[in-house]
């Protein structure tokens, strides 16, 4: 019989690490949550805006068919934003280090908030979309370094918990830009510029705080063969918990990619020892965005307008919605270091698919049903519940999770960058989409999620409670094979028996380990 890999230490939360989740999320996770909802409120204001500057410099107003394009591409720019900024975190994260990354990238935030907040001023719309392609950009590189950044900073037993902490904060995002754009706060006309801006504060609070805190310790140990900064970073990380079994670990991964350096994109598509990795990174993420979700953020206050709902009552509508976000993505933060990350994927996506089935059905029958207006709202905020839970915050934990230090850059850009293409995607042909095949459009959603839980129930294993080396080896085949020169130059051989997930053989040129895999 086998014996199992000797489990690390279990560490409690330390207020260091919940600080650095805290304020890294501040910072990051909840400006994109912010970006996705802030231009909701404030559309029609835009929209006139817009027309305004196309009289005064043309003569002319612009067609309604016009201002839509133009309001799609303000929208859906900030995806755009995402995507150059996903290609670009392997070089910084590389260069500047996780932290590191983070802090610098707060710059794109100040100039596009400044660029939005002074667009009206000038008169120039233009502005505007620069200003969102800046904090869109920022995003791109946040929304991929800070998971990564808390995945290699916490111990493995609080990994899922403080990985879904950003993913919170995308939901309290949402939910302030919801507050903020009432009529009674930053709703009114002449508001909408400083409501645009204000996303100014949370990046100068990370900028003010987060430098005070430690780089990785693997990236210290790892990336920059410093033992001592390793050392100390653990010391602050895990205040005085026995850290040697963890040292010894990232030592192991050290070891292991020795004689390799850290993959470009093309070489982490071209690895087929990680090709059912980059399969699953590339399904979530897509599937993130796919599932309807960002049409739903993007397009609140119109779908619940269609839903029959008054427009005077639209936007308390639309807050409610964003605090049960907010309940959902803590009841996903809490569980899922209990129930794990396939489940909160399985039934997060599962969900959502009945209710974009469900809006489909509603819409249909309310001119018949009456009562079907509120199953439509119902659906809605469904939705909205079932990716908070799980959805909106797993993937990017995932991503982390099924990588090596030397392909977990390279697994972000990959992941990042079919995240934002498929925002963009959503954000700019929804409305066309909506116009087109009207209610019908959300069964194209229904089938991206129950599509997505499917692959997750057969492809993915659980990662719950696993190290990084645990989680590689469950990847490493699917059928009863060598796989051999993982680790070149090394002396690495990985041998699976009696099929996917079973046991597994580990051995170094001057040690070796058995491992028992479930």
């Amino acid at each position: 019989m086998y014996k199992p890999l000797s489990l690390l230490p279990v560490n409690r939360l330390t207020s260091s690490l919940l600080a650095v989740a805290l304020l890294s999320s501040v910072g990051s996770s909840m400006l994109y949550g912010y970006n996705l909802a802030v231009v909701n409120h404030p559309a029609q204001y835009i929209k006139e805006f817009f027309n305004l500057t196309t009289v005064e410099r043309y003569g002319t107003s612009m067609s309604t068919e016009g201002l839509t394009v133009l309001y799609s591409v303000t929208v859906s720019i900030f995806a755009l934003g995402g995507l150059v900024g996903s290609f670009t975190v392997r070089m910084l994260v590389t260069k500047f280090g996780r932290k590191g990354t983070l802090v610098k990238s707060t710059a794109l935030v100040f100039a596009g908030s400044g660029l939005m907040g002074f667009s009206r001023a000038f008169g120039v719309p233009e502005m505007i979309i620069v200003g969102r392609f800046l904090t869109g950009v920022h995003s791109g590189i946040a929304l991929s370094v800070v998971p990564m950044y808390l995945g290699e900073i916490a111990p493995k037993n609080l990994r899922g918990f403080l990985g879904l902490v950003p993913s919170i904060f995308i939901c309290i995002g949402v939910f302030f830009a919801q507050i903020l754009g009432l009529q009674e706060i930053l709703g009114e006309e002449q508001h909408w510029p400083l409501f645009l801006s204000l996303t100014a504060v949370p990046a100068f609070i990370q900028l003010m705080l987060l430098p005070w805190f430690p780089e990785s310790p693997r990236y210290l140990l790892i990336e920059k063969h410093n033992i001592h900064a390793t050392v100390a970073a653990l010391k602050t990380y895990r205040g005085k918990a026995n850290n040697q079994e963890e040292v010894e670990e990232m030592q192991e991964e050290q070891h292991f990619h020795s004689s390799v350096q850290t993959v470009s994109v093309c070489e982490l598509l071209r690895d087929r020892t990680v090709r059912w990795q980059v399969l699953s990174v590339a399904v979530v993420n897509m599937g993130m965005q796919l599932s309807g979700i960002d049409a739903i953020w993007f397009y609140t206050n119109s779908i619940f307008e269609n839903a029959g709902i008054h427009a005077s009552q639209v936007q308390y509508t639309t807050v409610g919605t964003g605090a049960i976000e907010v309940i959902a993505g803590l009841v996903g933060c809490f569980t899922i270091e209990r129930i794990g990350r396939k489940p909160l994927l399985i039934g997060g996506f599962g969900f959502m698919g009945i209710c974009c089935s469900g809006i489909t059905f509603s819409l249909i029958l309310q001119a018949r049903v009456p009562f079907m207006h509120y199953i439509s709202v119902a659906c809605v905020v469904g939705i909205i519940a079932g990716f908070c839970i799980g959805p909106a915050g797993v993937p990017f934990l995932v991503t982390g999770e099924l990588f090596t230090q030397s392909h977990r850059p390279a697994a972000y850009i990959v992941g990042g960058a079919l995240n934002w293409l498929s925002n963009f995607t959503v954000g700019f042909l929804f409305p066309f989409l909506q116009m087109s095949a009207g209610a019908f459009c959300y069964l194209v959603f229904f089938g991206v999620c129950i599509g997505v839980a499917v692959y997750v129930y057969f492809i993915i294993p659980e990662t719950k409670n696993k190290t990084f080396m645990e989680i590689s080896q469950m990847f490493a085949s699917t059928s009863e094979q060598e796989v051999g020169a993982l680790g070149v130059g090394a002396g690495f051989s990985l041998k699976q028996v009696n099929g996917y997930g079973r046991m597994c053989y580990l051995s170094f040129n001057s040690f070796k380990i058995v491992t028992y895999i479930q």
